[in-house]
């Protein structure tokens, strides 16, 4: 199934692993962080969107899970994954 979304698309196809790789831990971090980019702009022009905010907390929880499991399993491809998406670790 293709992604509709184009800037999912691209993520995707950056940061991936391998051909058909759409779910890898590195694909959901970017993927995931690409999210919280967006939603953090968003709450900075509105600043009581409550709502949003709750979700942008879920999104950011989850990413950190993401990335602590992606760093027990392989330390250096960790590193390189929080330099090239510039996440403060």
């Amino acid at each position: 199934m293709a992604v509709k979304n184009p800037r999912k698309a691209a993520i995707i196809e950056k940061f991936r692993e391998g051909e058909g790789d759409s779910g890898s831990t590195r694909v959901q971090v970017a993927v995931l962080t690409d999210r919280i980019v967006h939603l953090t702009e968003h709450l900075k022009k509105f600043p009581k969107d409550h709502a949003t905010r709750r979700g942008l907390l879920r999104l950011v929880g989850r990413r950190a899970a993401l990335l602590r499991y992606y760093a027990r399993k392989n330390v250096s491809a960790y590193r390189e994954l929080i330099q090239e998406l510039g996440i403060r670790r």
